[in-house]
């Protein structure tokens, strides 16, 4: 018994060494876990300067494409100012859909949704009809939709007051022109884009009432080709400046002035572009046919929305309207060379007027020919 009790207590007292030995390593093993996690918790945080938010946002291009040079270009440069902002990158957080025809917006939409994109950005108006379509059909998820309006609660109206930037962009043109003609090139014929003709013919004739303006559309936002038709036949009709609001189709107007140009160096014509400065679009050797841009920033209004949106502050049902007095109207003055300070001065004198409400810029052509009897 004596034996079996001192062999009990010397087991007794190596199960409790072992215990306590046991317990320390347990401690030491604790520290090292917590160490992990604290370094996890860190490398998380890091990670959180990189994306700071959780939020995600898309867009969903019409058929100009995201490389336009103009509207979809705009819109897209937006929404990655914003996702660099906040630390995210395409398909990490931001993206878009690029639509080459009106049958790829659904899908293209549907995919946005299915990839779980928290605010969802059509841009133009002709995504209206399947835009709004979406945004009944999943209530859970934002839309916005870029030059027209859709009556959601889940969904935003973004427009712009582009008959502005382009009275400016007129009066520009009037200053400029040797011929007293000038060209305007719309995309498709549409209450949106008739905002650009209409405040065209306005600037232009409040120069010049006598100035002779001629106006075609090509039906399309992404036919460079018919562009390049159609300006062929302007500048040899002797109009030397032309005004495009045409998406992708104005790259042909850029490209026909430019042909031109390069054939004939000393022969004064010109284009006008649109949404974004184009003045890197008319650049042909030392010379640029860009004489101004009407800017539109579209990329303003997306950094906008996408921010509030993000902040729980989603402007419900809204119809958002940016304009001059937002700094989302504006021209440019990039060629220097071709838009002198004279010129510049002049066009700052009609935008005053028109901020101050002294002259209302016509939005339709009814508006727009009461407006040009009245000068």
């Amino acid at each position: 018994m004596g034996v079996f009790r001192l062999r009990k207590n010397k087991f007794i007292l190596l199960f409790a060494l072992l215990l306590s030995l046991g317990l320390i390593l347990a401690a030491c093993g604790g520290g090292g876990s917590e160490s992990e996690s604290e370094s996890e918790a860190s490398g998380n945080e890091g990670d959180s300067e990189e994306s700071s938010t959780d939020f995600s946002a898309a867009m969903v291009t019409d058929i100009g494409g995201v490389d336009d040079k103009s509207f979809n270009q705009s819109s897209w440069e937006g929404l990655k100012a914003w996702g660099e902002e906040h630390g995210l990158s395409k398909g990490n957080g931001i993206d878009y859909a690029q639509s080459n025809d009106k049958a790829d917006y659904i899908p293209n939409l549907n995919r946005l949704i299915r990839d779980e994109y928290d605010l969802i950005f059509g841009i133009g108006f002709e995504l209206k009809e399947d835009l709004q379509k979406v945004a009944d059909q999943y209530p859970d998820t934002y839309f916005a939709l870029v030059d027209d309006t859709i009556e959601a609660d889940n969904g935003v109206s973004i427009t712009f007051k582009e008959h502005q930037g382009s009275f400016l962009v007129g009066v520009a043109a009037a200053l400029k022109t040797n011929t007293n003609k000038l060209g305007f090139v719309g995309g498709i014929d549409s209450p949106l884009i008739n905002k650009f003709e209409s405040g065209f013919i306005a600037g232009a004739k409040s120069v010049n009432p006598d100035i002779e303006i001629e106006v075609e559309y090509a039906e399309s936002f992404g036919d460079a080709a018919k562009g390049k038709i159609i300006a062929s036949n302007m500048y040899n009709n002797d109009i030397d400046i032309i005004y495009h609001a045409s998406g992708g189709t104005g790259n042909g107007v850029f490209n026909e002035a430019k042909d031109l140009k390069q054939n004939d160096p000393d022969r004064e014509i010109w284009v006008i572009g649109v949404d974004r400065d184009q003045h890197e679009e008319g650049q042909i050797g030392d010379h640029n046919v860009t004489l101004t841009s009407m800017v539109k920033r579209v990329d303003v209004a997306v950094q906008d929305v996408s921010n509030q949106t993000m902040n729980g502050e989603f402007p419900s049902g809204e119809v958002l309207e940016f304009g001059l007095e937002e700094e989302a109207i504006s021209f440019a003055t990039t060629n220097e060379e071709a838009m002198t300070d004279d010129i510049v001065s002049e066009v700052e004198e009609w935008q005053e007027k028109i901020a101050s409400g002294e002259v209302e810029v016509p939005q339709t052509r009814e508006e727009t020919e009461a407006f040009v009897d009245g000068l």
